[in-house]
């Protein structure tokens, strides 16, 4: 997959990004780390705020959400374990990034995002960006997507007290599911595993994400 041309300014900052914020603070599958020298999280933020795209922050991209650190990016997919083959379930597209890495690992992304403009943004970025195994619909991402379950992971980019019932359904045994756990803006980035039918929970950083909402 050919990325679009971009400037040496960019590619040095991502890939101090990738040195002083990841691989320095525990970020170890080499997949994942290679996926994030690549992937050009600079197109997925504002023009206004390209020079911020490598800071260790979030940052806003409309509609009172925002693009993940990437530290956490990387985190949370590290945690997914994944080796190609997998369909992943995506929950809270917002502008894209998080898809895009994702859809680097893996063999298709379903990506669900309430917000019919950050979908439309993320569509537009995934396209420039040249990302094509991604599938996105503007639905309530605590639903899932029945259509195309049973999936091997499901990431959510927004915290909640629990685990929708519908998600646990639509995991496969075996599968993995990340999320950030907790109310209040007080999330703990949590893990489960899927045992027949039963889920298996660790527990990793303290963290802060948008809420998770249940309507368009």
């Amino acid at each position: 997959m050919t990325l679009p041309r971009m400037g040496h300014a960019f590619e040095r900052k991502r890939q101090r990004m990738v040195s002083e914020q990841l691989i320095a603070r525990g970020i170890s599958d080499e997949r994942v780390i290679v996926a994030m020298q690549e992937v050009p999280r600079h197109l997925f933020v504002d023009d206004a705020l390209g020079s911020h795209a490598y800071k260790d922050k979030s940052l806003p991209i409309g509609a009172g959400q925002t693009i993940s650190q990437p530290y956490m990016v990387a985190k949370m997919t590290q945690l997914l374990e994944l080796q190609s083959h997998e369909r992943v379930l995506e929950i809270g597209t917002g502008c894209g990034y998080q898809t895009a890495v994702l859809s680097r690992l893996c063999r298709r992304v379903y990506s669900i995002e309430r917000i019919p403009a950050l979908l439309e943004k993320a569509r537009a970025n995934l396209r420039a960006a040249r990302h094509a195994n991604v599938m996105l619909k503007c639905a309530d991402g605590t639903l899932g997507w029945h259509e195309y379950a049973p999936f091997d992971a499901i990431l959510a980019a927004a915290g909640g007290l629990n685990v929708p019932d519908a998600w646990m359904d639509q995991l496969r045994d075996g599968g993995l599911l990340v999320m950030p756990v907790g109310g209040n803006g007080q999330h703990i980035l949590t893990r489960c595993r899927k045992r027949g039918g039963e889920f298996e929970e660790d527990r990793f950083d303290d963290c802060c994400f948008v809420p998770l909402v249940d309507e368009v």
